[in-house]
């Protein structure tokens, strides 16, 4: 066997892991290395900290391959300075694939099977038995990520300024002023829309709370979230089975604090998944990401040049 490394690049932090075969020798946890969310230098300097540190608690100072999953990989520029890093650290050879990529790798081990992530972002991915792939969402927290946390923070807001207008109550301004450090409506709203902006995603957790306490706008939050969601799964499977030839049903896994945490967009999605395709398997654990990564990097540490 060969000492390889994984990483698991999210929006929020970044995680990685140095293994031998099926033994663990390290795991360490930083910041993001997502540019678009920390900027250039930061995202590099969070990246050598982690590599620092998890080759200190493994006792190497170079691994066979590594294998990054990152978010917003396919952005011009991100593969090429990760690769740059690995390589200064020792690594002999090494990829960089979508985070969504490893998420899948970590539930289907290269087989057949669909993931939705709904973490900070969302999207949801689809592989066929004969390993065609098809997608829906994940088109960032500007355009696109229905359901995500990110999705959540940013609803909840706007949705609770509608309510405002229309006297409706609900505590979610009064919380999000709290969070956000905001005295009055008009500084909270001013703080929303600078750019680049206070983190939305990080209000879903607030809103989550809200919506268990019996608050309507928060609780209709989360169940709009949850169809998004669904309506990704049905949508990938119809996919496959439309464009890919799939006929028998294919597991269903899922990854992300959304699904994870939220109670109120967890059980309804397990429920509308299960009215829409009775005898879809659908996995009750969260993946973990970077046991994907790991298990592309020992692939690609044992192939052939």
């Amino acid at each position: 066997m060969s000492v390889v490394l994984g990483i698991d690049g999210g929006g929020t932090r970044t995680r990685a892991s140095i293994a031998d075969g099926e033994r663990v020798l390290a795991f360490a946890e930083m910041g993001s290395i997502k540019r678009l969310r920390v900027g250039a230098q930061v995202a590099e300097d969070n990246l050598r900290a982690l590599l620092k540190e998890v080759y200190r608690q493994a006792g190497v100072s170079g691994v066979r391959a590594a294998t990054a999953g990152v978010a917003s990989a396919s952005m011009p520029g991100v593969a090429e300075w990760i690769t740059e890093v690995f390589s200064d650290f020792g690594v002999e050879r090494s990829e960089v694939v979508g985070d969504e990529v490893i998420a899948l790798d970590a539930a289907f081990k290269g087989g057949p099977g669909i993931l939705q992530i709904a973490g900070t972002g969302s999207n949801c991915i689809g592989r066929a038995p004969g390993g065609g792939r098809e997608s829906a969402g994940g088109w960032s927290s500007r355009l696109g990520d229905e359901g995500s946390g990110y999705w959540i923070g940013l609803q909840a807001v706007r949705n609770a300024l509608k309510a405002y207008d229309h006297e409706v109550s609900t505590r979610i301004l009064d919380e999000v002023g709290r969070a956000w450090g905001t005295e009055t409506i008009e500084e909270l709203v001013n703080l929303g829309d600078s750019t680049p902006g206070p983190d939305f995603a990080a209000l879903a957790p607030i809103i989550s709370m809200l919506a268990e306490e019996g608050d309507a706008v928060a609780a209709g939050i989360l169940q709009e979230a949850a169809a998004y969601l669904i309506d990704s799964v049905l949508l990938v499977r119809s996919k496959l089975r439309r464009k890919r030839n799939v006929t028998d049903e294919v597991p269903v896994a899922w990854i992300g604090s959304v699904i994870g945490k939220a109670r109120l967009v967890r059980e309804p999605f397990f429920a509308g998944l299960r009215a829409a395709a009775p005898l879809m398997p659908i996995g009750q654990k969260e993946v973990a990401g970077i046991e994907g990564a790991l298990w592309r990097a020992q692939r690609l540490a044992e192939a052939k040049v």
